[in-house]
């Protein structure tokens, strides 16, 4: 059987599917088992706990300091990459391997790779549209040497081939090729979802125009883009210079910096303070490649695509599955190159603030659900062991994985819900104690002085918008004092959402692909 194409137990049988399930449950048995355990604590062992919530508190603490810097750091990374001419730079280095200067290139000259840009989409309007084949035309990379596949599902009905046909009819003779795509509703054993939308449109790709053009498969490099997705000026050769430049081009992802500018003036406050929280996580990851997996839209070549078969039909996170795959497919030799470059998106809004509240917290939902990699990459770990190389690189991958997920789920509660429990259930005897009643000054304290975070998240808010969406000083101020909401946003729109989706996990409640919904005044 091929362990690397399974998305969850039911796909194995015996033995397998018994670990397979034991693995899925470990996200959500490690988080619970970390809340649980502290609120018995507090009861049991006030002491004790108060003590760990003090030094969780000051490990809380560092790790602000710690992510701030890092934070600006790729800041100031991106911003001095933005202000680079990466066209001039892939001339450049034509010019050197023509002189024979640089040898170790996958071709000589850059203007023979061609870039395709997968674009799935659902049922997002003309408005959403639009915007982004724009930004491909203004990319300045050359459009002759573009691919454009829109990929359509079937399901979406009669409107959907309306839209198809009026793009195709505005943008289909401006790009060296392009293709529409239906995916058919219904195919057995398929999740209906982006991942098994691309998979189809990248095989009608290869079906159509790829082979029949008998197009080298090595002079291919792939972007798989969110619908809402807008390149800025200059992506595609910084993309392909990265490619050209790095060690072991075909063995890696893409990953650029997502942004949420679209609609950053329409959507509601807390919208935005976990878009922009979600940017800065993805910048700080950066800065950190080896603990990287590839996110929403992402770059890579079509060799290592067709190498595994294409996207996984039956997963929910396929941004993040199809690192994983090449990861394991190619034994640990796979990774993601930072390329410290945005692409701008929408931040999730709905039609209603209530319906963006619904819809957000479903958005961060289906990201948590991402925990679902966690039994996959140890189960293929533990089946090919014996073919690893460097089982170390694995090990470090789970460890990362493991302690992100369960961050995720567990801090944001322990800082501002747990902590607190020592002095509710710890009786009288433990409040009065000198502990009990330093507990909440001390936590206030180290709180207070964590909230230099904050205030980096706010100027930076400020600072990476471009010139196109600077506004009045009303507005600067609206941006600033959102960030006060930030421990309640990451709390009801981060940790709860992560939970939930580990727990259904945990029980086997196996969730569907939920489309974010993307409107626009």
């Amino acid at each position: 059987m091929d362990y690397l194409k399974i998305s969850k137990a039911t796909d194995l049988e015996g033995r397998d599917r018994r670990l397979y399930r034991y693995l899925e449950m470990l996200p959500g048995f490690l988080s619970w088992g970390t809340i649980i355990g502290l609120i018995i604590l507090s009861a049991t062992a006030p002491v004790g706990t108060a003590v760990f919530i003090i030094l969780f508190d000051v490990y809380w603490l560092l790790l602000v300091v710690f992510l701030g810097t890092h934070l600006l750091i790729s800041y100031r990374a991106i911003k001095k990459r933005m202000n680079i001419d990466w066209a001039k730079k892939c001339d450049q280095l034509f010019a050197k391997a023509s002189a024979g200067k640089i040898s170790e290139v996958p071709v000589k000259d850059w203007r023979e790779l061609w870039q395709v840009i997968i674009l799935p989409t659902y049922n997002e309007g003309l408005e959403v549209i639009r915007p982004s084949l724009e930004s491909l035309l203004e990319s300045g990379y050359p459009t002759d040497r573009m691919i454009v596949v829109l990929a359509t599902e079937g399901r979406a009905g009669e409107e959907s081939l309306k839209r198809s046909e009026v793009i195709k009819e505005e943008y289909g003779n401006r790009f060296g090729k392009f293709l529409i795509t239906v995916h058919p509703d219904g195919i057995e054993g398929e999740l209906k979802g982006k991942g098994a939308n691309q998979a189809w449109a990248a095989k009608e790709l290869k079906r159509f125009i790829i082979d029949p053009g008998q197009i080298d498969y090595k002079k291919i490099l792939v972007s798989v883009f969110d619908i809402d997705t807008v390149v800025h000026p200059g992506y595609f050769h910084c993309f392909t210079y990265a490619f050209l430049t790095v060690d072991r081009p075909y063995r890696a992802s893409y990953q650029p910096v997502p942004v949420y500018h679209n609609n950053i003036w329409q959507a509601p406050f807390f919208a935005r303070v976990a878009a922009f929280s979600n940017t800065f996580w993805q910048m700080m990851q950066q800065i950190k490649p080896e603990k990287l997996a590839t996110y929403s839209s992402h770059s890579m070549t079509w060799q290592a695509l067709v190498d595994i078969g294409f996207w996984s039909t039956n997963m929910v996170s396929e941004d993040s599955r199809i690192f994983w795959h090449c990861f394991c497919y190619y034994k640990g030799d796979y990774r993601v190159e930072p390329l410290y470059f945005p692409v701008s998106m929408d931040i999730c809004m709905d039609k209603s603030r209530f319906a963006t509240a619904g819809s957000l917290y479903r958005q961060q939902r289906r990201w948590g659900w991402g925990s679902e990699n966690i039994p996959y990459l140890i189960f293929n770990t533990i089946k090919g062991w014996k073919e690893i190389p460097k089982k170390s690189v694995f090990i470090n991958h789970i460890g990362v994985q493991i302690y992100g997920f369960h961050s995720w789920a567990t801090n944001a509660l322990i800082t501002s819900v747990v902590g607190w429990l020592p002095i509710v259930l710890g009786g009288d005897r433990f409040n009065a104690t000198v502990l009990s009643s330093n507990l909440p000054d001390v936590t206030r304290w180290l709180m207070t002085l964590a909230m230099v975070g904050m205030i980096v998240s706010a100027v930076l808010s400020v600072l990476i918008l471009p010139e196109v969406h600077r506004q009045r000083f009303k507005q600067y101020a609206i941006m600033v004092i959102q960030w006060l909401f930030l421990p309640a946003v990451i709390v009801l729109f981060g940790a709860i959402p992560g939970l939930e989706a580990q727990t259904r996990l945990m029980f086997g409640k196996y969730m569907g692909f939920w489309v974010t919904p993307k409107h626009r005044k």
